[in-house]
């Protein structure tokens, strides 16, 4: 790593902000990998099983935005230890109330929706630290808590065969407490921030396509990412009939893979431009998710193949988030919240599609073919996007 960048900044916020966003995903997408048990407890169908473990990504992609404002007022800091306390407190109501019927389970999700809104706040607090040279591979460290999903993937479903999915979402809790005091301990708010935005300024940002073409960006990349992380576990078990555990190993390895290989699309953004790696990256993931919509006939095949889409995206989402700071350097907060909500309504698409595909078609294949198109989509765009900001640049 460049010893410049280890100088640049603060350290230990870096370091709070990746585990403040380590563990608040772990327990956003929690309904993903202990959804198998849900569904055999509540006797759900698979559309049923895909609209309950997007629904906490959708949540959190609305609180994104109001979290991403309150940032830009009170800073990262306190946003990020009043988030943390609401889903400890909201986690043990409902290990203590024990919901058992399906529409119960959206109080779950919502509760959880609060833990995805971290993304607003620890980018933030990680990026204010660091000149605009480093933007990329602070943001890349920071946003490597993605791995959080993986975490969940990975211990949930056994832990759920063991003591049971509710008991589960009350153990979830030890950790985020855990977090909590570290962060208190090791997070700084800096001496000073950007200026706080007025209400007003929000209509020029919203009008700015390239507001809305960052958007769009991460709908793509990050919300094929959580979409896949919150469905994968039930895909490989519904499709490859693997065990929950098996299913869940799986999920947590490609995860793991996408997660930390975002700091290297940080990195290779702030090489090369965010907009040329996008351009590779959203190319390569569209070839790769229309295979996988062929319906793959080995679970050695599609692990592979999931591997390397989940590494795609990862790289996609450090890229895109290298430009949010070099368009948008006052108003880093309010476009984190807004660009991290569409990743939450393209995770919670994603998510929610693939049930609804298996329900009415007997197959998963139309929402991969989908969201292959999709990528190709986001390819075209940003190579326009890529044409017009250098020409402005010049």
């Amino acid at each position: 790593m460049d010893k410049g960048f280890l100088k640049a900044g603060h350290a230990p916020t870096l370091l709070a902000a990746f585990l403040y966003f380590d563990v608040s995903f772990m327990v956003w997408v929690l309904l993903g990998p202990l959804g198998i048990s849900i569904a055999h407890d509540l006797h759900l169908n698979a559309g049923q099983k895909g609209l309950l473990v997007a629904t906490p990504v959708l949540a959190g992609a609305g609180l994104r935005v109001i979290a991403g404002a309150l940032v830009d007022v009170f800073g990262p800091r306190r946003v990020a230890i009043a988030a943390q306390v609401s889903v400890i407190l909201g986690l043990w109501l409902t290990w203590l109330l024990a919901p058992h019927s399906y529409l119960s389970m959206f109080w779950v999700a919502l509760v959880l929706g609060i833990a995805g809104a971290s993304f607003a706040v620890a980018l933030p607090l990680a990026s204010v630290w660091y000149p605009p040279r480093y933007q990329g591979t602070a943001l890349g460290i920071a946003g490597a808590g993605n791995s959080g999903t993986a975490l969940a993937s990975l211990f949930a479903p056994g832990l759920a065969a063991m003591v049971g999915w509710l008991n589960v979402l009350g153990l979830a809790t030890l950790p985020l407490i855990a977090v909590l005091i570290a962060f208190l301990c090791l997070a700084r708010e800096p001496a000073s921030r950007p200026s706080m935005p007025s209400l007003s300024s929000w209509g020029p940002i919203l009008k700015s396509g390239s507001c809305w073409a960052l958007m769009f960006f991460y709908s793509v990349t990050f919300g094929g990412f959580v979409g896949l992380a919150a469905f994968l576990t039930i895909y490989f078990n519904d499709q490859y009939h693997l065990a929950p555990a098996t299913a869940g190993a799986c999920t947590a390895f490609v995860v793991f893979a996408g997660s930390f290989i975002r700091p290297v699309g940080g990195a290779l953004a702030d090489r090369i431009g965010g907009t040329k790696a996008l351009m590779l990256i959203y190319g390569v993931a569209g070839l790769i998710f229309l295979l996988i919509s062929t319906g793959l006939p080995s679970v050695f095949l599609a692990f592979g193949a999931f591997f390397l889409g989940m590494v795609t995206l990862g790289l996609g989402n450090g890229a895109v988030f290298q430009l949010v700071p070099i368009r948008f350097p006052q108003q880093v907060g309010i476009l984190t919240g807004l660009v991290g909500m569409t990743g939450g309504v393209g995770g919670f698409y994603l998510a929610s599609s693939l049930g609804a595909a298996r329900q009415t078609t007997g197959s998963y294949g139309p929402g991969f073919f989908i969201f292959a198109l999709v990528c190709f989509v986001a390819c075209g765009c940003v190579t326009g996007c890529h044409a017009r900001w250098t020409e402005r640049a010049q």
